[in-house]
């Protein structure tokens, strides 16, 4: 038997694979909505690329040809103000309509002149023991002792305080302690 001729036979494939295809589209369409959204983002993230990199490129070029400024005019730095130019602050402390809580919160810290350790190279320094109701206070961050505050009563507060002054004295936490410890005392007991 004699074989047919080359195009005829790539476009009885064709159709084939068009009636396999169109059988097995109640399957794919399920899934068409999918990878049609992460071809899109695909695409979107390479030309997000793409133009990252040439911002980058000519970033280096134009870095070549001007130099750069060590302190923009436009920059200002506390340090540069002189006294009459300070920004404005507000002390809403002494507003007598706040609740107590805000009015804590908003009082201005008073923080004394800190004092820095002298380390001795020969002698090892022990570790501070923390309180007793925080035996490992002195490991917490500010945020990890923000996230207890609310479980302490207002003699274990005073404690943390006395032993924050008494070892770092960290304005931060020394502040915070004093707003809760505020905060505590002004609500009225059930």
């Amino acid at each position: 038997m004699k074989s047919l001729p080359l195009p005829l036979r790539v476009a009885a494939g064709l159709a084939a694979t068009a009636l396999e295809h169109a059988r097995d589209l109640p399957t794919r369409i399920a899934g068409l909505p999918v990878t049609v959204a992460s071809q899109a983002l695909q695409v979107s993230m390479r030309v997000q690329q793409h133009v990252t990199e040439l911002a980058v490129k000519g970033d280096e070029a134009l870095a070549a040809l001007r130099p750069v400024e060590d302190e923009p005019e436009w920059a200002t730095f506390d340090e540069d103000l002189a006294d009459d130019d300070q920004p404005a602050t507000f002390d809403l402390a002494d507003d007598d309509d706040a609740p107590g809580p805000v009015k804590a919160a908003l009082a201005p810290i008073v923080v004394a002149d800190a004092v820095e350790p002298v380390l001795v190279e020969d002698e090892p320094v022990a570790p501070v023991a923390g309180p007793a109701s925080v035996p490992n206070y002195g490991e917490l961050s500010l945020a990890q002792l923000r996230a207890r505050l609310r479980g302490f009563d207002v003699a274990a507060l005073e404690e943390l305080l006395a032993h924050e002054r008494a070892t770092g004295n960290r304005p931060s936490y020394v502040g915070m302690l004093t707003r809760r410890l505020a905060a505590l005392r002004d609500t009225p007991a059930t």
